[in-house]
């Protein structure tokens, strides 16, 4: 079996579309996808020339990325591909505020503890969170960001990227053509970028 290990922040829209491209490559080629926690907030800290609305739109980003991590602390990895999944169903699809209520309706409808929901002010998760965050760039870089994903194939042999950056998601067999698209490309010895200018917002339906 093959494992794709994929790194979000919950409230990226690009990782949310890699995120479904990568559950409808589940439907049509033998890979397991296992979703880990990274932080655009901590990704970008101190860093200069932000442009000032995407200053503003980081400074709510420790909540989520706190409440998953305390989630799977609490519960498993496993946890995370159905709270992701309710996380950004919200967030990207219901244009949900970003706090406590979000927080305490994805965790209901997983049947976690709705008072996990108080982690996202607390920094008693945030070790976990940075050894998670870590795990996931380094090997891709650290001025990378999300999506990041880990392919581990069945003889142990494992590639890491950042991307796709894709718009719209990719459905069913062009999902799995895209996959095996992007797993030849990352699997080659010294390729390291191959990119284009966006032309559209990341549209994820």
């Amino acid at each position: 079996m093959t494992t794709a290990d994929m790194w979000f922040d919950p409230r990226c829209p690009w990782a949310w579309n890699a995120s479904r491209w990568l559950l409808e490559v589940e439907r049509v080629r033998v890979v397991e996808v296992r979703f880990h926690v990274m932080s655009l907030s901590v990704l970008n800290e101190g860093r200069e020339g932000l442009e000032e609305w995407y200053r503003e739109w980081l400074k709510p980003g420790m909540g989520p990325v706190r409440v998953a991590v305390a989630a799977e602390m609490k519960a498993g990895p496993e946890v995370l591909r159905d709270l992701y999944t309710a996380l950004g169903n919200r967030i990207h699809h219901d244009r949900a505020p970003i706090g406590p209520d979000l927080y305490r309706a994805a965790l209901a409808e997983v049947g976690l503890p709705v008072e996990l929901a108080e982690a996202a002010d607390s920094t008693a998760y945030d070790d976990a969170l940075l050894a998670s965050h870590h795990a996931g760039l380094e090997p891709v870089g650290e001025d990378l960001g999300t999506p990041t994903i880990h392919v581990t194939d069945d003889a142990g042999r494992r590639t890491a990227f950042f991307g796709p950056v894709v718009a719209p998601i990719p459905r069913g067999e062009d999902a799995g053509r895209l996959w095996d698209g992007v797993v030849l490309v990352a699997g080659t010895d010294g390729f390291f970028e191959l990119k284009r200018a966006r032309t559209r917002p990341p549209i994820d339906r």
